[in-house]
């Protein structure tokens, strides 16, 4: 499914995607109001649509997946307190240290195995401040991240979100699932998704990644916390007015684009599979769980990175040797086939 003419191939991201002509038609055919009043049919379909999908009471559309993460940590926090998170999560690597300027909180990190926690590392790492002598800050809430990116785009396994739920509120500490790309994890694990998110505070879920939105993500959790952050969304200047068109590109991508995800695993898995087979080239396959393939390059990541778009083929590079691969909609079967023979014409 390309729908949209490029010469290239574009791996960098399943951010890239753009709207279908079907989920435009959507957009155009949207009736909307004023959000910021909560008078935008669109944009309330889609927060109770969500929710429901979540097992939670109530939704906030916001516009990014940082700007989500950065509301639930607010709204959650107090300054001065601390939060439990894993190393290479997207809330410590790629949000602009946000959760220090915008909420005045510390960060524990802990070094997982694949970008994952466990109940154990979560419950070490949780310090209070009573019985330190004023020493430690509180730590008071814990995040995880599904799928982990940096990890591969691994997916976390039901027992072990459901230990770490407990242990986080053993520990007097909410729990929020960064779930940028949860269907993915869904998809790949088949566990709906509010069985997924049994008993966490809150979730953040990414519209414009995987289910090829132009723009949003989701903020879902308890009518309490969804109200502290709808005030949070405004002062952070989330507000936005007739944003049901772009709501309805939402709603289409739920309705339309989440089962289709697991072509873009089959497709990441072939990938995979091919390019490790190929000297000078080596990729962690127990890692490549859904649409991510990180593959760590003899020839180091900006010379395989500069080789790749002579050929008319983007990726990223994350670190001096690995680039990242991602796979999304509007990448073919084809696009794949030619990935591999330029990457065969690159092997040692």
């Amino acid at each position: 499914m390309r729908e949209y003419n490029l010469d290239r191939i574009d791996l960098r991201s399943d951010t890239v995607t753009q709207p279908t002509k079907a989920m435009k038609e959507a957009m155009m055919a949207s009736v909307v109001g004023d959000d910021v009043l909560q008078d935008d049919p669109t944009v309330r379909a889609l927060e109770e649509k969500i929710a429901k999908m979540c097992g939670m009471e109530a939704a906030l559309f916001v516009p990014s997946g940082t700007m989500s993460n950065a509301i639930a940590i607010r709204a959650h926090t107090s300054p001065g307190d601390e939060i439990i998170m894993e190393r290479t999560s997207h809330i410590y690597q790629y949000e602009g240290g946000g959760y220090a300027a915008l909420s005045g909180v510390s960060v524990a990190l802990i070094d997982g195995e694949k970008g994952q926690l466990t109940p154990q590392a979560v419950a070490k790492a949780i310090r209070k401040a009573e019985g330190s002598l004023g020493h430690y800050p509180d730590g008071t809430m814990v995040c995880v991240e599904n799928t982990a990116n940096r990890g591969g785009g691994t997916c976390y396994s039901q027992d072990n979100l459901d230990a770490i739920v407990a242990t986080a509120h053993e520990h007097n500490c909410v729990i929020h699932m960064d779930g940028a790309r949860i269907f993915n994890a869904a998809i790949k694990t088949e566990t709906p998704i509010d069985r997924m998110l049994r008993n966490f505070d809150s979730v953040s879920i990414c519209l414009s990644k995987g289910l090829g939105a132009p723009v949003g993500s989701l903020l879902v959790g308890s009518k309490e916390f969804i109200a502290k952050a709808s005030r949070w969304r405004k002062l952070f200047g989330g507000g936005m007015r007739q944003s049901g068109f772009l709501a309805a590109c939402g709603l289409f991508a739920l309705e339309h684009n989440v089962a289709r995800l697991a072509e873009d695993h089959d497709r990441a898995s072939y990938l995979a599979q091919s390019i490790n087979k190929m000297n000078g080239f080596t990729i962690d396959l127990d890692s490549v769980e859904t649409n991510m393939v990180y593959i760590d390059s003899e020839m180091g990541a900006k010379k395989l990175m500069h080789e790749l778009a002579n050929h008319g083929i983007d990726v990223l590079d994350v670190g001096p040797t690995a680039v990242r691969a991602v796979v999304h909609l509007h990448v073919t079967d084809e696009d794949i086939e030619k990935v591999i023979q330029v990457f065969s014409t690159l092997a040692n």
